[in-house]
């Protein structure tokens, strides 16, 4: 489903953000953009024209989808558990993958 909302683009901009671990000001000066618009545009105050939504998602590296549609709750569950396979200690992470690949080879 297409979002049309700045507010819940913003949202999904902030959530991006902190998990690049970025500033908004790092995120400002990537997209070429003051610090008081990127701060504007990721609280939904602003309608960004579509250029300076493009410039941000390459800052970012993501996708104009990633902020314009609405992620399903596989999505959400999937994202949630990568996240966490990423704070494991790289043995941790090898068994998980290993155990993941196994349950995959037997559907």
């Amino acid at each position: 489903m297409l979002v049309f909302d700045m507010r819940s683009v913003g949202e999904k901009l902030w959530a991006i953000r902190k998990r690049a671990g970025l500033s908004q000001a790092e995120v400002a000066e990537r997209a070429n953009l003051s610090d008081r618009t990127y701060a504007d545009i990721e609280r939904g105050a602003i309608n960004a024209r579509m250029e300076t939504i493009l410039r941000i998602c390459r800052a970012l590296y993501i996708t104009p989808d990633a902020l314009f549609t609405e992620e399903t709750p596989l999505q959400t569950q999937r994202e949630d558990l990568l996240r966490r396979l990423d704070t494991c200690p790289p043995h941790a992470q090898e068994t998980a993958l290993r155990l993941l690949s196994v349950y995959l080879d037997s559907l």
